[in-house]
Formats: structure tokens, C-alpha cells, sequence
């Protein structure tokens, strides 16, 4: 990950690249802000830097030898923290344990989140955690002399899911830090970081990203059209990991629109037997794909509701979704717009209590029709 890697942040860029050649490198930095508008990159790129040996003036060289370690994540000085899942039978407690795991899935993937780590590791509905066996791992690496770098860099992922005596172990460090130790905190939510640590480490907050960045990217990179890009962009509002979400899932979007459509043409025009066989096939899609679906009505129906005040900046829809809600979007109004959320989410967690998909939606169907007659 170099700085030309990372989209749009060019004034924090050139922070960072300041204080490198100024020699002015805060020991430890926070880089805080939403979820997808590239703090992890960022703080990548920053590693790079300080440690390149033939830097240029905005970006390292890839050339030397430490830029080629970098390439697979290498490098003696440079040294990583995240959270994990406890596996005792496989003996698996610290970030070191699921190294090999993390360089591969770092090389898969550059805008990321929690949900996809967990995904990667197989962790199913464990909950990750950097615990207290992690200080250890983190005193040992940071009390060793740079072997090669003039510094030694450990960026720390997501530090508010550090358990409170990985935590403190760590305020110490910052406290009385070592020479040459640079200590880069990558969070989505730096309120539930420890206040002393937050005291002591140096701010840098991300802004999300502006539509013209996310949208310029996915033209270079995913070879969108302008248009189509344009759509995403707008839809993703300055989170680039949330706009390639978007494209990936667009498929299942597909279906889910399909369905959104056809429960409301045949809930509008009373068609009982065929909302009948409509609530039949949504329930064969199981239980989580039945609750997407669910989370996407929801969401449609609030875009159809805004549709109506004609502010097009506000509403989040492709141009397939706009087409449909030039239509639909009357029959959505203030009398009717929060029950139908309220059966929306009544169906949602019925699902996730087991209840009988085909009863779930044949009877939302029914009160569908009576609802969009309000």
C-alpha cells in the first residue's frame, strides 16, 4: 500500500509526509473516523513511508529493500495488532497466531471491516477481542531494537475491542515509550477507546469521501461506467467500502427489488391467490436471505417516502429503483409510512425467532393491501 493507493485524504497525506521529512513522527497516532473512507490503508501507506530508505518526496520508492519486505507484509520492524478469536484446542490467543491469515487477507482486501476479517477466519458468532495475552506479544516486539528501520511501526486495528488489561498495558507504553517506536491506532469508534490513551496519542480525523472520489475509483478500478459509478457513489455516502458492497451484492439487490416490486402490485391490486404463492417462494430462500430481503423493504420504503419531497440529493436509489418509485412513491405518505415499517420489522424479528417463513410473509402480504389502500 503505497499513498497513491489511498483514495482522496490529500491533505492528511501531506501531514504525514511532513512529518516524516521534518523527523517530527508523533509516537503514537490515532487515525479515527467512519467505517470505509480508508484509515487502514492509510496508516499502511504511513508504515511505508517511515520505513522506506529511499523515500520520495510524497511517496516511498518500492524499490528498496524494505519497500520489497512491505510488498508481503514482511518486514522485521513492522509489526501488527488486531483482533482475534480465541481457539484453545488450536491454540490460537494472540494476532501472531493468525499472521499467515492476516497477510493473506490484507493482500485480498484493502477497504475492509470486522464482519469480513471474522468471515475470512471462520469465526462464525464468536466475538473478536485483542485480550490480555496480546500485552505481552506487544511489550516483547516494541522493547526490541529496530533491525533494519530507523523506527519500529505497530499499527493497532480497531484498539476499542481491546480487552481492559491489554489496554492498560498499552497506556503504559504510551506513557513511557521506547525510541524509535511509533504506535498507529486504526479505529471506527475511538469513543469507546480508553480516555488516558486517547489523551496521549495524536489525532488524525478522516473525513469520508466525497461522491466524485468513491465514483472516479470505481471507474478506474471496476471499469464502471460514469453513470453507473455516479449511482454508487451517491448511494455509498463517502464510505468507498460501502459502494463496493454495493456492487458485489448487486445481484441479490436484483432479487430483492424483484420481490419489493411484486409484493406491492399484488398487495395494491388484491391479488390474494398469487401473494399466496409469493409469500411461499420468498420463504424458500431461508432465514437470513428472508431478513435481507426484509432490511431491503425497509430501506426502499423510506427512499419512496423521501421521493416525495423531491430533494433528489437525499434519495439513495439506482436508476432501476428510481424508475419504479417515479410511480410508487404517492402511495407512501404519513398515514401509512410507519405502520408498514412497523410490519416490516414485525416480520424481521419473527423471522429470527423461527417463526414459519410462509406464515411470516403471506400474512405481512395481507396487511400490505390494506395498508398501501390507507
Amino acid at each position: 500500500m503505497y499513498f497513491k493507493d489511498v483514495i482522496g485524504q490529500d491533505e492528511i497525506k501531506q501531514q504525514l509526509i511532513r512529518s516524516v521529512h521534518t523527523g517530527q513522527i508523533a509516537h503514537a497516532q490515532l487515525f479515527c473516523g467512519p467505517e470505509g473512507i480508508g484509515k487502514f490503508p492509510l496508516a499502511l501507506a504511513y508504515a511505508r513511508y517511515i520505513q522506506c530508505t529511499n523515500r520520495g518526496e510524497s511517496d516511498a520508492c518500492g524499490q528498496c529493500p524494505s519497500c520489497k519486505q512491505f510488498n508481503n507484509l514482511m518486514h522485521p520492524d513492522l509489526h501488527f495488532v488486531f483482533p482475534v478469536v480465541k481457539n484453545e484446542k488450536k491454540k490460537k490467543r494472540v494476532s501472531d497466531d493468525y499472521i499467515a491469515e492476516w497477510r493473506t487477507f490484507l493482500a485480498e482486501n484493502t477497504y475492509f471491516n470486522i464482519d469480513q476479517w471474522l468471515e475470512h477466519i471462520d469465526a462464525a458468532n464468536s466475538q473478536a477481542m485483542i485480550y490480555a495475552d496480546e500485552s505481552a506479544e506487544i511489550l516483547r516486539k516494541i522493547s526490541l531494537k529496530p533491525f533494519e528501520a530507523d523506527y519500529k511501526v505497530m499499527i493497532i486495528w480497531l484498539p476499542e475491542r481491546m480487552n481492559a488489561v491489554c489496554a492498560n498495558k498499552l497506556l503504559k507504553l504510551l506513557e513511557e515509550p521506547y525510541e524509535k517506536t511509533v504506535f498507529l491506532l486504526v479505529s471506527d469508534n475511538a469513543a469507546a477507546i480508553l480516555g488516558t490513551i486517547l489523551s496521549r496519542a495524536q489525532h488524525i480525523r478522516l473525513r469520508p469521501l466525497s461522491e466524485t472520489q468513491v465514483a472516479s475509483s470505481l471507474t478506474a478500478q471496476y471499469s464502471l461506467s460514469a453513470e453507473d459509478a455516479a449511482t454508487v457513489a451517491h448511494m455509498a455516502g463517502g464510505n468507498y467500502l460501502k459502494a463496493l458492497e454495493t456492487i458485489r451484492v448487486s445481484e441479490e439487490n436484483r432479487l430483492h427489488f424483484d420481490l419489493f416490486v411484486r409484493l406491492m402490485r399484488l398487495a395494491y391490486t388484491r391479488r390474494i391467490k398469487d401473494l399466496k404463492s409469493w409469500s411461499e417462494e420468498v420463504a424458500e430462500l431461508g432465514r437470513e436471505r428472508e431478513r435481507k430481503f426484509l432490511q431491503y423493504a425497509q430501506r426502499m420504503l423510506r427512499e419512496n417516502y423521501i421521493y416525495n419531497v423531491r430533494q433528489p440529493e437525499i434519495n439513495y436509489m439506482t436508476a432501476e429503483e428510481l424508475e419504479f418509485s417515479s410511480r410508487f412513491a404517492p402511495f407512501i405518505h404519513e398515514r401509512n409510512v410507519i405502520p408498514i415499517m412497523e410490519e416490516l420489522g414485525r416480520a424481521y424479528d419473527d423471522i429470527g425467532q423461527n417463526a414459519n417463513g410462509k406464515i411470516v410473509f403471506f400474512d405481512l402480504s395481507i396487511k400490505m393491501i390494506m395498508l398501501l389502500k390507507s
